[in-house]
C-alpha cells in the first residue's frame, strides 16, 4: 500500500461523462431537498470532466450524435421511477434556446452558431452536447449543494483505508471517500492478438495503421490522394470519420435535380483516395429517418404485452428457439404490410395466415418468398446479418446489391412512414427494448444469452435501429456512387502480407482482394469488460474484487453488480460483487461496465422515456448521502 497522503471526500466518482454528471445532479437535488450542508465530491475523468471522452468539446465538428436533439436530457422526469426528489432542468433543446437568448457562450462563438441552428429534429454535434453536459454540471455546482473537485487523470486501482475506499490514480494521487461510484461509460478493450500483430507489422514496414478506438482519440486525416486506403468497420464510427474526411477533401455535394429522396452527387476535388471498406456484415448501419419526418408506428400482432410478460416470468427462455421466430414474424409482417401499401402490385394476397403458423425463421422466409412477386423487393430475414445469405456472389451480383442498398436507404430515409425497410427498422427499434427488459429480468438461459442475445441479436439490432443521421448516410451513398468509397463485401478479412509488405484485405463472399499501405480501423474497441483495457476495472477483476456476471455459469460481457430497489428504505443497489460473492457496499457500478445487470443504462436519457441511466444515478446519490451522514457522525463522535 502506498504511503502517500489521501485527499478525503464524501464520494469519489470515476467517470466525468453523462453518468457522472447525472450522479452529481441527483446528489445536489437530494442535498437541497434535505436542507443539509454541501456534499464534497471528487469527479475523475481521463479526458475531461463534464463531457467525458465521447462528447469532448474540442473534437471535430463533423462528429455527430446519432440521436435527435429532442432525445437528450440529463434530468429525470415523471417517466423515470426513483425515490429521490424531483429537480427538473433544461433538456438539450431548452438549453440551446437559452444560449440563443443569451446571444453567446463562453466556450466560443461556435456554440451560439450551432445552438442557433438546432431544432428538436436535428442531430447535434457531439461537441455541442458536451458543452450541454458541462453546463449542467456547472449549474449543480452553482447551487452550493455540492462542492466538486475535478481531477483529469487515470484511475488505476481501489484500496481500503480504514472505513474509506481510496481511488488510486496513475500519477500517485489518492482520493478517499466512504462511497465510490464507477461511471466510466464507454470502456475500451485491450489490444487483441490481431491488432497487436498489425501494429507490429505497420512499424516494421513503415505503414500507417489506425487501430480501433473512439474517433476523438484517433487521427484519420491526411490520407494519400489517389491511392487505395483500406477501412474496416461500417458502424457509427465510420460515418463520423467519413464526415471528417469529406470536409478535408473539399469536394462538393450537390442535390440531384428532381430526385424527391434527397440523393446527392459528389464532385471530387482531386484530394480523395479510394476507400475500400468492409466489415463482417459488409454493409453500413441503416440510417435514421430524415429529422422531423413521421415514422410508421409499430403495433405488434404476436409479440404483445402478455407474451412478453409470460416470458419475463421465466428463467429458461431460449431466444433462438422461442423468441426470434416471433420477432421474425413481426418483421416480415410489417415489411409486407408496408410493401402492399407502397407498391400493391409487388405483393400477392393471402400471406398473413402463413405467418400466423410460421414457427421458424425458415418458415417465415418461405412466406416472404411466396408473397413478394416483384424481384426488386425480394427480401429475407437472413439478410439482416448476412446480405448474401453467406453464399459467394460475383462482382456483378454484389454491385446490384449495393445499388439496391442505396435505393432502399434513400427511400427509407425520405419516406419512413411508407417505405418497407423503414417499417422493419422501426419494428426492430421497438422490439429490441423489450428484449433488453427480458435480459434484465433474467429470462434467458445463460447459453442463449451469450450465444444469441449478446452473440448476434444485439449487433443486428444496433445496425438496424441505432444508425447514423440521414444527412451523413446521404454523404456516404454519394461517395459510393462516385467511386470514392467501395464496399469490398461481407466477412472482410485483413492480413499482414509479409511478402509485399502491405496490408491485404479480402472478402471471401465477393472474392475481392485489395492491398494498401494504409489501414484505418473505424470499428469501436468497446464494451466487453472481460477484455477491458481500463486499468481500474482490470485490477478489480484480476484481484477477484470484482467478477464477470454469469447466467447459468455462462459469462456475459459485463461486471456483476447487485440489483437496486427504488426505495430510500433500501440503501444498497448497483453495488460491486466480488469473485467470492461478497458485496462491496462502498462501491457502486453504473451503466456500461455493469450493462448486463442494468439493461438500458448504456443508452442516453430521453425526455418522457424511463431512463435506467438517471434512475441509477439517483440510486448512487442516495448512497452517497447515506455514506456522508455516517462519516459525519463518526467524525463528530471522534
Amino acid at each position: 500500500m502506498s504511503t502517500a497522503a489521501s485527499d478525503h471526500f464524501d464520494a469519489v466518482i470515476v467517470g466525468g461523462g453523462p453518468r457522472g454528471v447525472a450522479t452529481v445532479l441527483r446528489t445536489a437535488a437530494r442535498v437541497h431537498a434535505a436542507g443539509t450542508g454541501p456534499v464534497r465530491l471528487a469527479v475523475i475523468d481521463a479526458w475531461a470532466v463534464g463531457p467525458g471522452a465521447t462528447w469532448l468539446i474540442d473534437q471535430p465538428a463533423q462528429y455527430l450524435n446519432n440521436t435527435q436533439a429532442d432525445a437528450t436530457t440529463v434530468y429525470p422526469d415523471d417517466s423515470t421511477r426513483m425515490s429521490g426528489p424531483a429537480a427538473p432542468g433544461p433538456d438539450l433543446v431548452d438549453w440551446a434556446r437559452r444560449i440563443r437568448a443569451d446571444g453567446g457562450h463562453p466556450v466560443g462563438e461556435w456554440v451560439l452558431a450551432e445552438a442557433a441552428e438546432l431544432t428538436g429534429a436535428s442531430f447535434p454535434t457531439r461537441r455541442l452536447q458536451g458543452v450541454y453536459f458541462r453546463d449542467q454540471l456547472d449549474a449543480a455546482i452553482a447551487t452550493g449543494a455540492v462542492e466538486v473537485t475535478e481531477v483529469v487523470g487515470l484511475a488505476v486501482d481501489l484500496e481500503r483505508e480504514g472505513a474509506e475506499t481510496v481511488v488510486v490514480l496513475r500519477d500517485g494521487q489518492r482520493l478517499a471517500a466512504p462511497t465510490v461510484v464507477l461511471a466510466q461509460g464507454m470502456v475500451q478493450s485491450q489490444r487483441s492478438h490481431e491488432v497487436t500483430a498489425l501494429v507490429d507489422f505497420a512499424d516494421r514496414f513503415a505503414l500507417r495503421y489506425v487501430e480501433p478506438g473512439m474517433p476523438a482519440e484517433r487521427s484519420y486525416t491526411g490520407l494519400p490522394a489517389g491511392e487505395t486506403v483500406l477501412v474496416r468497420g461500417l458502424g457509427a464510427n465510420f460515418f463520423d470519420v467519413i464526415g471528417q474526411l469529406a470536409a478535408e477533401w473539399g469536394g462538393e455535394f450537390t442535390p440531384v435535380d428532381g430526385d424527391p429522396r434527397g440523393r446527392l452527387r459528389y464532385l471530387p476535388s482531386g484530394l480523395e483516395p479510394q476507400l475500400v471498406v468492409g466489415s463482417r456484415r459488409g454493409v453500413p448501419y441503416r440510417s435514421k429517418p430524415d429529422g422531423g419526418r413521421s415514422v410508421r408506428p409499430f403495433a405488434p400482432r404476436w409479440a404483445q404485452e402478455e407474451w412478453f410478460a409470460a416470458l419475463g416470468g421465466r428463467s429458461d427462455v431460449d431466444f433462438r428457439a422461442e423468441v426470434w421466430p416471433v420477432l421474425a414474424r413481426e418483421f416480415a409482417r410489417v415489411y409486407l404490410e408496408a410493401l402492399t401499401e407502397f407498391t400493391p402490385d409487388a405483393v400477392a394476397e393471402g400471406w398473413l395466415p402463413g405467418l400466423d403458423i410460421a414457427e421458424t425463421q425458415n418458415a417465415v422466409d418461405a412466406v416472404l418468398a411466396a408473397a413478394v412477386i416483384d424481384p426488386q423487393w425480394t427480401w429475407t430475414l437472413d439478410e439482416l446479418h448476412r446480405p448474401t445469405h453467406g453464399e459467394p456472389v460475383g462482382a456483378k451480383d454484389w454491385s446490384q446489391r449495393v445499388r439496391r442498398l442505396i435505393t432502399d436507404e434513400l427511400g427509407s430515409m425520405s419516406d419512413p412512414w411508407r417505405h418497407p425497410r423503414a417499417a422493419v427498422n422501426g419494428a426492430m427499434g421497438a422490439l429490441r427494448r423489450r428484449i433488453g427488459r427480458l435480459t434484465r429480468l433474467g429470462a434467458f438461459t445463460g447459453e442463449s444469452l451469450a450465444r444469441d442475445v449478446l452473440g448476434w441479436f444485439d449487433g443486428d439490432s444496433l445496425a438496424l435501429a441505432s444508425g447514423p443521421p440521414a444527412e451523413r448516410v446521404r454523404l456516404v451513398l454519394a461517395l459510393i456512387e462516385a467511386g470514392v468509397v467501395e464496399l469490398i463485401g461481407p466477412e472482410m478479412v485483413v492480413e499482414a502480407d509479409e511478402t509485399s509488405g502491405l496490408f491485404r484485405a479480402a472478402s471471401p463472399v465477393t472474392g475481392r482482394v485489395v492491398t494498401s499501405a494504409v489501414l484505418l480501423e473505424t470499428r469501436m474497441s468497446k464494451g466487453k469488460i472481460p477484455q477491458t483495457s481500463d486499468p481500474l476495472l482490470r485490477s478489480l477483476l484480476d484481484t477477484g474484487r470484482a467478477r464477470i456476471h454469469a447466467v447459468d455459469g455462462v459469462q456475459t460481457d459485463s461486471m456483476e453488480a447487485t440489483q437496486a430497489e427504488i426505495s430510500d428504505e433500501v440503501l444498497g443497489g448497483h453495488n460491486l460483487i466480488a469473485a467470492d460473492g461478497t458485496v462491496d457496499q462502498s462501491v457502486i457500478v453504473l451503466g456500461i461496465p455493469a450493462a448486463s445487470t442494468q439493461p438500458g443504462s448504456a443508452i442516453g436519457a430521453t425526455p418522457g422515456v424511463p431512463s435506467p441511466l438517471l434512475a441509477g444515478a439517483d440510486v448512487a446519490a442516495k448512497q452517497i448521502l447515506a455514506g456522508a451522514e455516517v462519516w459525519a457522525r463518526q467524525g463528530s463522535i471522534a
